[in-house]
């Protein structure tokens, strides 16, 4: 992939394409155009083996589900960054959120988490899939649907879809302000 661009690269480590450090090591060498290396696996000791291996040579971008349950420990591993898919619904949270993390400001990642996030995930948790199912819940909400899930993935049911509006609505409002 890398012989086929001059762009830059970043190899997305999950599912069933699991990179170990060796592996990333021997790509970063022999292709000058890898620039980026994200995470969607959640290992923090590969992680720390990757970072601790190849330092300063890759960005690391952070990209497991509902990456803000993972934004602090990472930062301090050296991710600056994620993918965050609560980016699509609730923009001006998502960035609220990711500026307390990048200030370190513990109390309000903290608050936000506890006030959003963690019951967000407990939703999400309900069902396999749901990660997906959830954010297309999200855009329908704002007003902004983006379909069905495909199938063998399926929609949050209407009691779901109504707990994550009401969720969205009480979002606390100093993160809605971008």
């Amino acid at each position: 992939m890398c012989d086929a661009t001059g762009l830059g690269v970043t190899v997305y480590s999950r599912a069933n394409a699991v990179y170990s450090d060796t592996t990333v090591a021997r790509l970063a060498e022999a292709c000058p155009n890898l620039i980026g290396f994200k995470d969607g696996v959640g290992d923090i000791e590969m992680m720390t083996r990757i970072h601790t291996r190849l330092g300063d040579r890759l960005t690391y971008v952070g990209g497991l589900p509902t990456a803000e349950m993972f934004a602090l420990p990472y930062l301090e591993m050296g991710v600056t960054t994620y993918s965050s898919a609560m980016y699509n619904f609730v923009p001006e949270f998502a960035l609220r959120f990711y500026r307390a993390v990048r200030a370190r400001d513990h109390a309000t990642v903290r608050r936000y988490l506890d006030e959003f996030v963690l019951p967000y995930c407990d939703l999400r948790n309900r069902r396999a899939g749901y990660a997906v199912s959830i954010v297309k819940a999200g855009m329908r909400v704002i007003g902004r649907p983006a379909g069905p899930v495909r199938a063998p993935l399926i929609d949050l049911d209407r009691d779901e879809a109504k707990q994550l509006a009401a969720l969205i609505e009480q979002i606390p409002k100093e993160a809605k302000a971008a």
